[in-house]
């Protein structure tokens, strides 16, 4: 339907995926136990947590049959299967995902400038698709949390161990990668090569953690070992370095194979073994003359001058007449024939067969080496993720159960790196009673979508086990992330930007709880002045008095910097400027300080930031002048009015704007606002002022 329509869409947009549609019966109960069953060779999935067949067990099932129809091949790697429990992981929706930028960029939807960009040093294959699920899913447990951060908090005492291991990790091959192709019969002998490399490095890692006997660095020892038999096997059946495919030959190791070694020799020293058979033959019946030639219509030869012709042996059969010579075979000759034209073709057959059995032996170790590739991973992970730390000062996060996030001097991952001692670290303290929401004013430019996504981003790498840029951080397990900083306009799916912005708020006020974090950029701003900011004051409203979670509202509504006056918790800050006088003394300009101070700004500074964006003179200077009309008319006289219906209002239930008067709301209503010209409009306020005020 519909929904499935939009999924996939997203899937493509957002993902790059390729989506195919199956037909829904394929996803039925009765599919789901056929295709799981068959494929574990089970009767029942009880064994793996299963009491009844959910709906993720039928799409289980139809990945399972979707891929035994295009691989037309074992399966033999998907050796398990687990329940993901919702509430494992930190979940980030997609426009979360995209809002903070984790993976794809806004702009350009490249790498550069993302946040696993900036934090990714992994030098393996595997650790960098680690490295990716850990900061796409981070984790909502505590103790598997604390377990990397300890990891990491050793391996960074640990500096000559860590340098080690990760060149250890630069020469190992895609084991992961590896043990998937042989289960579907697809592996290559370097393939094999790069396996048995592989093997033979993890003693020396093995070793180097030796010391280490705890924790996440233990476990990973430990999974690292229990291969030696087929690293030994390996290492004695394979070249160092074999050609792309086994029907070319030279895969298999000399000294491996006798019977191959012997049919090598054939070719390889096929040469010595004429020379000494004519050797031999001069010897034996006396004829100096006698010499080994070859053509491609008898073969292998002896020739004979007609003047040695009554020295022949009788074991000589004739086989051709040339000018003043006769060619002659021996038994012996041809059997040699025989052995070296076909020596090649047998040797080539009987190294696809021993590779073959190879392949075999290490498609029954899988599950051994997808235990070994995920150590991999997670170990060329903690050792990035310690590389780091090191390189930019990190600190280690501190849990707490109170509910509070309290950064000191944070810095935003991503742009520290670019800005390096031009970026301004900043203090952020959320906490569940007395400031769980930041109402954050100031102009643009100034650094207002930097910071709350700064927040977002230190929460996220925490809960991903990572130690986090900042002086200090002491926080608490968030459930969920939420993040709205901006959409475009969504024309070809047939939404605007305003309706992708409400979509957006919606998820949010119906899936965030008292335990998430909700960054809103700008909200309501695709709409009309006074109902955006209607709605910008409900949501957050709603958000701190209903939901109660922590959020960071950054907005331009300055009107809103009332709502701590009216709600406890919210609390009212703003990014620091400095206005600066011109040379002249009749204007100013302002210079952004990047700072996040307590209080709420005094204005906007609109005009300033357009005319640093090259906005004409004139123009500034018109907007200056209907700026000023405009606040000594109606805006003012609202806001007043704004607060005085909150504070007054006995129903509790807060409304943003009260009706006018009888008369004024008829004169409204009758006001063809379309065609009404600006003077004319600006001297119906000024009349209506002096009648009602």
């Amino acid at each position: 339907g519909s929904k499935s329509a939009k999924l996939s869409d997203q899937l493509r947009e957002f993902w790059g995926a390729s989506v195919t549609r199956r037909p829904l019966y394929e996803f039925s109960v009765y599919q789901a136990e056929k295709s799981l069953h068959s494929h574990f060779q089970v009767t029942t999935l009880a064994g793996f947590g299963f009491d009844d067949i959910t709906p993720a067990l039928c799409a289980a099932g139809e990945i399972v049959q979707y891929l035994n129809e295009t691989q037309k091949s074992a399966l033999g790697h998907l050796t398990d299967l687990k329940q993901r429990v919702r509430g494992d992981t930190l979940l980030l929706d997609h426009c979360t995902f995209r809002a903070l930028e984790i993976e794809r960029s806004l702009r350009g939807n490249s790498r550069d400038g993302t946040l696993l960009s900036a934090v990714d040093r992994t030098v393996h294959p595997i650790g960098a698709r680690k490295l990716r699920e850990w900061f796409c899913a981070p984790l909502t447990d505590r103790t598997r949390i604390e377990a990397r951060q300890d990891a990491i908090a050793v391996l960074i005492d640990e500096d000559a161990t860590r340098r080690h291991l990760r060149e250890a990790l630069k020469k190992m091959a895609d084991v992961e990668r590896i043990a998937a192709r042989v289960s579907l019969n697809r592996a290559t002998p370097r393939d094999l090569a790069g396996l048995s490399r592989t093997l033979q490095l993890l003693p020396s890692v093995v070793q180097a953690l030796a010391g280490i006997d705890r924790g996440l660095l233990l476990q990973i020892t430990r999974d690292l070992c229990g291969l030696d038999e087929l690293r030994e096997l390996l290492s004695r059946a394979l070249r160092t370095d074999p050609p792309p495919t086994a029907r070319e030959g030279g895969v298999i190791a000399d000294g491996f194979d006798a019977e191959l070694d012997r049919l090598r020799a054939i070719g390889h020293d096929g040469q010595t073994w004429l020379a000494d058979y004519q050797r031999r033959e001069i010897q034996r019946t006396g004829l100096t003359n006698l010499r080994i030639g070859f053509n491609r219509v008898f073969g292998y030869y002896l020739e004979i001058s007609r003047s040695g012709q009554e020295k022949v042996p009788p074991d000589y059969v004739r086989r051709q007449t040339v000018k003043n010579a006769e060619r002659y075979v021996t038994d012996e000759l041809k059997q040699y024939e025989t052995e070296v034209l076909t020596a090649r073709e047998r040797a080539d057959e009987l190294e696809n067969r021993l590779f073959d059995k190879l392949v075999t032996r290490v498609r029954e170790e899988i599950s051994a080496l997808q235990r070994v590739a995920d150590a991999i991973g997670q170990l060329d992970c903690l050792a990035s993720l310690t590389e780091l730390a090191v390189e930019r000062r990190y600190v280690r996060p501190i849990w707490v159960d109170d509910g509070r996030i309290e950064i000191k001097e944070g810095r935003h991952p991503v742009l520290e790196q670019a800005l390096a001692d031009r970026l301004v670290p900043n203090d952020t303290t959320l906490s569940p009673l007395d400031a769980r929401v930041f109402v954050i004013t100031g102009p643009n430019m100034a650094g207002k979508s930097t910071y709350i996504r700064q927040v977002a981003l230190l929460m996220l790498m925490a809960q991903a086990g990572s130690f986090v840029p900042a002086k200090s951080m002491t926080c608490s397990i968030v459930d969920r992330v939420f993040a709205r900083v901006g959409s475009a306009d969504e024309i070809i799916r047939g939404q605007s930007t305003f309706m992708v912005e409400m979509t957006e708020a919606a998820n949010i006020l119906h899936n965030a709880t008292d335990r998430s974090l909700v960054i809103l950029d700008e909200l309501g701003r695709g709409t009309s002045t006074f109902d955006g900011l209607a709605l910008a004051w409900a949501i957050t409203e709603h958000l701190a008095n209903i939901i109660r979670c922590k959020t960071l509202v950054a907005t331009h509504y300055h009107e809103m910097i009332e709502l701590p006056e009216l709600i406890q918790g919210v609390r009212n800050y703003n990014v620091a400027v400095r206005e600066v006088p011109t040379p002249d003394g009749k204007e100013t300009h302002i210079i952004f300080l990047h700072r996040i101070v307590e209080g709420g700004a005094d204005k906007s500074y609109g005009l300033h930031v357009a005319k640093l964006a090259g906005v004409p003179n004139a123009v500034i200077q018109r907007s200056r002048a209907v700026l000023e009309e405009l606040q000594n008319g109606l805006n003012r006289e609202m806001k007043t009015r704004t607060l005085a219906v909150f504070k007054s209002n006995p129903t509790g239930q807060l409304i943003l704007f009260d009706d006018p008067p009888g008369p004024l709301l008829t004169e409204l209503r009758q006001l063809n606002v379309d065609s009404i010209a600006p003077l004319d409009a600006l001297q119906r306020l000024s009349d209506w002022k002096k009648r009602y005020s």
